[in-house]
C-alpha cells in the first residue's frame, strides 16, 4: 500500500471537482434539508450546482430532530418529498407523520450527490461578490478552520448566477449583503427582521411564501427565510423545509433561463 498514492489520490480528485466548481449555475450555502433538497432538483434539472456548507458534517438541525430526539414530524407533503427518496415514514396521527431524522437528512444528501450536485463541506462563505451594487454574482470562500483560527489568508471565489441562502436561522448570506450594501432586501425594513418565537402552523405556512429572491441574485430557503423576513419558528416539524427548497430551486431555474 503507497502511502503517496493514496494522498494523490484525495488531492487529485478533491481539486478536480472544486476547480470545476468555480463557475456554476447555482451556489447553494448550507446543506440543511432545504439547500440538500434544492440542490437535488436543480442538478436533476441539469443546472450545475455546488453547494458549501462550513461544518463538518451536512444536515443542518435535522439530525437533531427535537432536543436530540432524532426524528422529526412532516405532514402529508413533506412526506411525499420524503417518499421520493425512499425514506420511512409512520402515520403518528391523522395528518401528521414520523421519520428517522438521520435516515432522511442521508437520504437527501446521497440524492443530492448522486443527481450530480457537489457538496464541499469544512467551507465557509465569508464574503459575497457584488457587481455595481446590483446583482449578488459569487460567493468568497474559506476553509472554516482558517476562520476558526482567525488567520490572515487571502479567500478564494466562485461565480454564480444565482445564489441560494439556505444558512437557516442565521441567514449569513444575507447579513454579509446588508453588511456590504445597506439594508436592500425585499423585507418590510430592507434588512434582516429577525426570527419571531414559535408558532409552528403560522412558521410552516410562511416559510414557501417567505422563499423568494430577496435581492438580485439571491434567493432565501428554509429557515434563513423566515428569519429574514421575520416569520415564526417552527422547532422539528421539517415539511415546510422541503418544500421551501423545492420552490428556491424552481425560483432559480427561472432566474438562471432569464440570464
Amino acid at each position: 500500500m503507497d502511502e503517496v498514492i493514496i494522498s494523490r489520490a484525495i488531492t487529485e480528485s478533491f481539486m478536480k471537482e472544486f476547480m470545476e466548481s468555480m463557475e456554476v449555475d447555482v451556489a447553494v450555502v448550507g446543506a440543511g434539508p432545504s439547500g440538500l433538497l434544492a440542490a437535488h432538483c436543480l442538478a436533476k434539472s441539469g443546472l450545475k450546482t455546488a453547494v458549501f456548507e462550513r461544518q463538518l458534517r451536512v444536515g443542518g438541525g435535522m439530525p437533531g430532530g427535537g432536543m436530540m430526539f432524532n426524528r422529526v414530524v412532516l405532514q402529508k407533503e413533506g412526506k411525499d418529498i420524503l417518499d421520493e427518496f425512499g425514506v420511512r415514514t409512520k402515520l403518528y396521527k391523522r395528518g401528521y407523520y414520523t421519520a428517522d431524522a438521520l435516515e432522511a437528512i442521508s437520504s437527501l444528501c446521497v440524492g443530492a450527490i448522486r443527481s450530480g450536485a457537489k457538496i464541499f463541506n469544512l467551507v465557509t462563505v465569508e464574503d459575497l461578490m457584488i457587481r455595481g451594487d446590483k446583482r449578488v454574482s459569487g460567493l468568497v470562500l474559506q476553509w472554516t478552520a482558517v476562520n476558526m483560527a482567525k488567520m490572515h489568508v487571502d479567500p478564494l471565489t466562485v461565480r454564480a448566477k444565482v445564489v441560494i441562502d439556505a444558512t437557516g436561522h442565521e441567514s449569513d448570506v444575507c447579513h454579509i449583503l446588508v453588511r456590504k450594501t445597506g439594508p436592500k432586501l425585499k423585507t418590510a425594513t430592507g434588512g434582516i427582521v429577525g426570527e419571531k418565537s414559535m408558532w409552528a402552523e403560522r412558521g410552516e405556512a410562511d416559510l414557501v411564501k417567505n422563499t423568494i429572491e430577496v435581492y438580485p441574485g439571491l434567493i432565501v430557503a428554509g429557515m434563513a427565510a423566515n428569519a429574514v423576513l421575520g416569520s415564526p419558528r417552527m422547532g422539528a416539524i421539517f415539511g415546510g423545509m422541503l418544500i421551501s427548497g423545492k420552490r428556491a430551486a424552481e425560483l432559480a431555474r427561472t432566474i438562471v433561463k432569464k440570464g
